[in-house]
């Protein structure tokens, strides 16, 4: 149970901030291995983990942003700061609305292996199509309110397994000008809201349920993914204007061809 945990955190830890779908390589530990899901705990704790990443990667972006936030609400004038923290926020609104009227319809229709194949691989050659075209011209701090409402309207398709929410952000970035590093930074800064407001949605059902709760794999799959997913972005970061997204393009077409044929195999 120990190497399962551990293994699932670092999936969940080096997957949720590439643009390569951490829910389809969660499904291929059940579908090839027979793994048997961890529970709804265990997944809060992933999530938090990768949490935990983003804002201390982030700590000198999300205080500076916190502050002129809190100082334009108080009515002092807006600055680069407070109005990028604005635009995290309204990028947020759509991905809250849709999960609110559409995820149980998702999550009992859409969670399968055909469709995070079939999504793994389109939305692969829509990154590719939108870095091939990009301007590349816009940073983070450009965005304005009609780009945010964008990309939130992107993140909220991340609703779909297989879509990847990093991979999908990042295309609506490039599409509308973003540099890369830039759209992966704003992609990295609103994935922390909607990540707060899942795990917290989330654990308030654990706890009205009254689950037992296995603290010994919660705290290995918190650790693991914190450490794993604060690598992956300091890479991510480093390595994107340098490599591009093909990579990332040419894994996903790969997995989502392994996926069809798991998926063939078991008719």
């Amino acid at each position: 149970m120990e190497v399962h945990a551990i293994l699932l955190a670092l999936i969940q830890g080096f997957t949720e901030f590439l643009p390569i779908s951490s829910s389809a390589h969660l499904i291929l530990p059940s579908v090839l291995l027979g793994w048997e899901d961890q529970g709804m705990a265990f997944d809060v704790a992933v999530h938090l983990g990768s949490l935990l990443a983003v804002v201390y990667y982030f700590r000198q972006e999300v205080a500076s942003l916190a502050v002129a936030w809190l100082s334009s609400i108080r009515g002092k004038a807006q600055n680069a700061e407070s109005k990028l923290a604005w635009c995290i926020i309204l990028a947020t609104i759509p991905a809250c609305i849709v999960g609110v009227l559409f995820g149980g319809l998702i999550a009992d229709f859409l969670r399968s292996g055909w469709v995070i194949a079939v999504t793994t691989i389109v939305f692969g050659l829509l990154l590719w199509w939108a870095d091939k075209a990009a301007k590349l011209y816009k940073g983070e701090y450009q965005t304005g309110w009609r780009g945010a409402l964008w990309l939130g309207c992107a993140q909220a398709l991340a609703l779909i397994p297989g879509t990847s929410r990093s991979g999908i952000t990042l295309t609506a970035g490039l599409m509308i000008g973003m540099t890369r590093d830039a759209a992966a930074r704003f992609s990295f800064l609103m994935s922390i809201p909607i990540i707060f407001l899942a795990g917290s949605h989330q654990a308030t059902g654990l706890l009205s349920a009254g689950a037992a709760i296995p603290w010994g794999a919660i705290g290995l799959g918190v650790v693991v993914s914190f450490v794993s997913a604060l690598a992956c972005i300091h890479l991510f970061l480093t390595l994107i204007n340098r490599i591009g997204v093909m990579p990332f393009v040419w894994y996903r077409l790969g997995l989502g061809a392994l996926l069809f044929v798991v998926m063939s195999g078991q008719l």
